[in-house]
């Protein structure tokens, strides 16, 4: 699957693409590497090994990826995605991972440390003491300004 310089005649396609084809060819490599790692182990082990959010999370990416590819499959075939019923997949998709994020993003809030969160607020809030309240009655020494 690799370019080399012999398999590519620059009469083929014009030069200035090169790179962008040589960047997407390492993309699909990666994608590559990623689907066989995928599939090496069964579904239902990967399954048993997460948590319910991960699986979502598992499925939603699983399914987003697979009909992103079929979007590119029919921009390679010269029909436009965007007027194809993969468009609305693709949002349904997304609202889908959206809500998931929400939920993750609740339960990782749900876990603030209300000690540690207590100590900051009260950190952070000013409150004169006996020795503040003396220090701020006696006249700052500088410039004084005048008072109109």
């Amino acid at each position: 699957m690799e370019m080399s310089e012999d398999d590519t005649n620059t009469e083929d396609y014009p030069t200035e693409i090169h790179d962008y084809l040589a960047a997407f060819e390492k993309s699909l490599g990666s994608v590559d590497e990623m689907l066989k790692t995928m599939m090496s182990v069964s579904r239902s082990e990967l399954l048993q090994k997460l948590e319910p959010l991960e699986q979502a999370k598992l499925d939603l990416v699983s399914v987003y990826t697979l009909n992103s590819m079929f979007w590119v499959y029919l921009a390679t075939q010269g029909i436009n995605p965007k007027e194809h019923p993969v468009k609305q997949e693709l949002e349904r998709i997304r609202t889908y991972m959206n809500k998931v994020k929400e939920i993750a993003d609740k339960k990782k809030a749900s876990k603030l440390d209300k000690g540690a969160a207590s100590r900051f607020v009260r950190n952070a809030l000013w409150e004169p003491n006996a020795e503040d309240e003396h220090t701020s009655k006696t006249p700052a020494k500088g410039k004084k300004r005048k008072m109109d």
